[in-house]
């Protein structure tokens, strides 16, 4: 082991002595030529909709996993490596990645092109952490119109590694944002049906607050933007007296994020005598598995939206 361990620092080291000596941070050496470039992006969800603009003509890699909160994420060697390998670089940005910080600064050293996603959008569109008024709401894919317009900046970034494809990203960004807008009428309808005082959404986490504005839901998150922060007991009890006042129904659960917030509601409710159910667990961070419905963009929004539009609109028996 003592062997394979020097041998592989020798490597690495060596990869950045060549980077060095080209005048750049050091960085990994490039690996042969490519027949299509190489971009890495860090969460499925930018994964999907890069997948969206590039067609077959890029080769797109996730570094995170579905169902991994990308919160709490650290980057391995093996993605740091792989960052400084591609071609072009995906990210969310607004600190969803909040430990990728120094990875993406030698990537962009090394004059790599890189783009995060989120602040593509214009600022005045960015909701703030009601926390820390100088951090913004990185949870922007939950707004189907602003991720749908988010594509075109994607397509610029890809025609910079395969400038000849440019048109085709253009449109492919074009045909994207107007499938996201038909998106969103589609979830306005199908949350239509929930009664004017019971368009409130309770999460773990504060990640809908995009979804909220753009449908006129009340959207209360207990772990506030980042599942880092803690939920206090003076959270939960003041939630909970308001679940209770208003006769919430429902609360919700999140793929990526611990139950443990939304069962303290359902026992806090219990012991005042307000029966709060917990929902069908949403998507927040991520996508689901590989080849699911819920492993799109597209299909995490659409569940998304049929639970939260049936566990608020059906009576309580």
């Amino acid at each position: 082991m003592l062997l394979v361990a020097a041998l592989s620092a020798l490597f690495l080291a060596a990869c950045d002595g060549a980077d060095a000596a080209r005048g750049g941070t050091a960085g990994p050496a490039r690996a042969e030529p490519r027949s299509k470039p190489l971009v890495v992006c860090t969460t499925p969800i930018v994964a999907d909709l890069v997948r969206s603009v590039a067609g077959d003509k890029v080769e797109v890699v996730a570094l995170i996993a579905p169902g991994v909160d990308p919160h709490l994420w650290t980057p391995t060697r093996t993605d740091i490596l792989a960052i400084l390998d591609a071609d072009a670089v995906f990210l969310n940005g607004l600190m969803l990645e909040g430990r990728i910080g120094d990875s993406i600064q030698r990537a962009e050293s090394l004059e790599r092109p890189v783009l995060r996603v989120a602040q593509s959008i214009g600022r005045e569109e960015l909701l703030s952490d009601p926390k820390r008024a100088t951090y913004f709401d990185p949870h922007i894919w939950m707004d189907p119109v602003l991720w749908g317009r988010s594509a075109g900046p994607v397509a610029e970034t890809l025609a910079k590694v395969a400038p000849r494809h440019r048109d085709e990203f253009l449109a492919n960004a074009a045909r994207f944002e107007a499938t996201a807008q038909e998106l969103a009428r589609e979830c306005a309808m199908a949350l239509a049906v929930i009664p004017y005082e019971r368009r409130i959404l309770v999460s773990a986490h504060d990640a809908f607050g995009y979804y909220g504005k753009r449908f006129d839901l009340q959207v209360r998150g207990l772990q506030g933007l980042s599942t880092e922060s803690e939920a206090s007991i003076a959270d939960i009890e003041h939630l909970v007296a308001e679940i209770a006042q208003k006769r919430i129904p429902t609360a919700f659960v999140e793929t990526t994020v611990s139950d443990r917030t939304i069962r303290a509601l359902v026992e806090g409710c219990g012991s005042i005598g307000h029966e709060l159910a917990i929902g069908e667990p949403l998507y927040s961070d991520s996508l689901g598995r590989a080849g699911s419905p819920e492993g799109t963009w597209i299909g995490m929004i659409r569940h998304n939206t049929r639970v939260i539009a049936q566990s608020l609109s059906e009576p309580r028996r």
